[in-house]
C-alpha cells in the first residue's frame, strides 16, 4: 500500500501534467488563429493589389481621357502640340490586348503609371514622338494592378496592328517582333534603332514594354512595331480599318 506521502506526490503530479498539455494546446490554438488571421490579411492585400487598384486606376484614367477628348472637341484649343500636355498626348489602341483605348501620358514613373495609363519614356532613352521622321515611340504600362493596361501583352503577335490616336492623326503600326523576356536593365531595346529587334536602319518604330512573368517585375516583355501608314482624323473621328 502506498504511503500518504506517495499518494500526495501522485495527487499533486498528475494535474501538473494535464496543465502542461493544456498550455501546449492553447499555444497551438493561438498560433493557428494567428496563421488564419495572417492568411486573411494577405488575401485582402492581394485583392487590393490586383483588383481594387485596377478599379481606382480605371476610374482615374477614364476621367483623364474624358478631359483630353473634351479639349480636342473645342475648336481652337491646343492639341497634342509637342505631345507634352498635362492631361495626355493621345490614345493607344491594341486590339489583341482587348483593353480598349489606353491614355498615354509623359513619363514612366510609378506616379504616372499607377493612374491606369501608359507612359512614354523620357529616360534613360527619350522616346521619339510618332510625328518624328525617324525614331522609336517607346511606351510602358503595368501588367498587373493599377489598371494593368498591358496585362495581355503576350496575346500580341507578329502582324497585329497597333494604333496611336492623336487629335488630328491616326498612326498605324504593324508588329514585327516580340521579345518575351529580357533584363529590366536592357535599355538598348529603347534605342532609336532598337537592339534585338532585327532592324538595322532608322525608321518609325513603336515599342511596348512591361513586366514579366505575370505578377512579378523580374524581367521585361517587349513588343516592337513599325509605322505602315497615317490617317488624318475626320470630323466623326472614324477609326482606321485596323480597329474595326
Amino acid at each position: 500500500m502506498a504511503s500518504t506521502t506517495e499518494q500526495d506526490e501522485q495527487t499533486t503530479t498528475r494535474p501538473v501534467r494535464r496543465g502542461g498539455r493544456g498550455r501546449i494546446a492553447t499555444a497551438v490554438s493561438v498560433f493557428g488563429e494567428l496563421l488564419i488571421t495572417t492568411g486573411l490579411i494577405l488575401g485582402l492585400f492581394v485583392v487590393y493589389s490586383l483588383w481594387w487598384t485596377n478599379v481606382v486606376a480605371d476610374r482615374q484614367a477614364s476621367k483623364q481621357g474624358d478631359t483630353i477628348r473634351d479639349k480636342w472637341s473645342h475648336s481652337g484649343s491646343s492639341g497634342p502640340g509637342a505631345l507634352n500636355t498635362k492631361d495626355g498626348i493621345g490614345f493607344l489602341h491594341v486590339p489583341a490586348m482587348k483593353n480598349g483605348e489606353v491614355l498615354v501620358k509623359k513619363g514612366t514613373s510609378t506616379s504616372v503609371l499607377n493612374t491606369g495609363v501608359a507612359g512614354y519614356y523620357v529616360k534613360p532613352v527619350k522616346a521619339a514622338m510618332p510625328s518624328a521622321k525617324t525614331g522609336n515611340f517607346t511606351l510602358a504600362a503595368h501588367r498587373d494592378g493599377h489598371g494593368a493596361k498591358f496585362h495581355n501583352i503576350d496575346k500580341v503577335k507578329t502582324g497585329d496592328p497597333i494604333v496611336f490616336e492623336t487629335k488630328d492623326t491616326w498612326y498605324v503600326y504593324k508588329v514585327f517582333k516580340e521579345l518575351r523576356q529580357t533584363s529590366k536593365y536592357n535599355v538598348q531595346v529603347l534605342e532609336p534603332v532598337p537592339e534585338g529587334s532585327g532592324k538595322k536602319k532608322p525608321g518609325r518604330y513603336i515599342t511596348l514594354t512591361t513586366c514579366t512573368p505575370v505578377y512579378t517585375s523580374e524581367y521585361r516583355y517587349i513588343v516592337w512595331g513599325e509605322l505602315v501608314r497615317t490617317v488624318k482624323v475626320d470630323a466623326k473621328r472614324t477609326p482606321p480599318a485596323e480597329l474595326g
